[in-house]
């Protein structure tokens, strides 16, 4: 029985790990071909290893999606290798303690700190999604796209104001990409994770893990392949009338 992706060309950024890497594996399942980029070699070689490994078929491309040029490549890298682009995910991004001291208030935050988050959370996405909208356009239209953004892109976190103002920025900015590329064919949708198993994710867990889930209905966290499932969904033809909506994958955080 052919997958829900089959015969589709697919980009994933952030894939070296968590996230990234379980939306690659799981789009290769699903019978997509899957370029896999991210700033860590190591990653997403990884990455290309395991879903070469189950019969998949993938690619490496390091780059930094606050690189325009590095980001034009990864996508003429993915069309040289696979022919075009029919879905990508949106994923790189950081966490606030990447950038910086973490529990910072709005008063304490510097900068620089501010800067290098807008430059990956945001930024990044817009390059990425204006390089793989420009692709899908000469390919004559149609695609999915799928960016991360985070429970926080829907309210509000004390200590997180960069990392939050950054994923409104990408619930913004799918939902405005969504409207002016909806005459072409192309959706564009985010997916809202809530507190998931990940390398960004240990630190704070390690510190707030008792504080957190007693605010999380389920009290567990999420598995990256369970927002996997969502994004993979969003990127075939079953979402063909989704665009411009953000899917939440929380356990309940923001219902209660």
């Amino acid at each position: 029985m052919a997958g829900i992706l089959d015969g589709k060309a697919a980009l994933v950024t952030g894939g070296g790990s968590g996230i990234g890497r379980a939306t690659a594996i799981a789009m290769a399942r699903e019978g997509a071909r899957v370029a896999v980029s991210d700033l860590s070699k190591d990653g997403i070689e990884e990455t290309v290893a395991l879903v070469n490994a189950a019969g998949g078929q993938s690619i490496a491309i390091q780059g930094d999606v606050t690189d325009e040029a590095a980001v034009a490549n990864m996508v003429a890298r993915t069309v040289s290798a696979f022919g075009r682009i029919d879905c990508a995910f949106n994923n790189a991004g950081v966490a606030g303690r990447s950038v910086g001291p973490p529990g910072q208030r709005i008063h304490e935050l510097t900068q620089p700190t501010v800067a290098k988050m807008f430059s990956v959370n945001l930024m990044g996405v817009f390059l990425c999604l204006k390089y793989e909208i420009a692709q899908m356009l000469k390919q004559g239209g149609g695609g999915a796209i799928v960016n991360t953004a985070s429970i926080a892109g829907l309210i509000g976190l004390a200590t997180s104001a960069h990392y939050v103002a950054t994923k409104h920025g990408v619930v913004g900015l799918t939902k405005s990409a969504a409207v002016e590329y909806a005459q072409d064919g192309i959706r564009v949708n985010c997916v809202n994770p809530g507190y998931i198993k990940t390398p960004m994710t240990k630190e704070t867990m390690d510190e707030r893990y008792d504080e957190i889930m007693a605010k999380v209905p389920v009290r567990r966290l999420g598995v990256p392949e369970e927002i996997a499932e969502a994004v993979v969904w969003m990127c075939s033809d079953k979402a063909s009338f989704m665009t411009g909506a953000s899917h939440v994958v929380d356990g309940g955080y923001t219902a209660a």
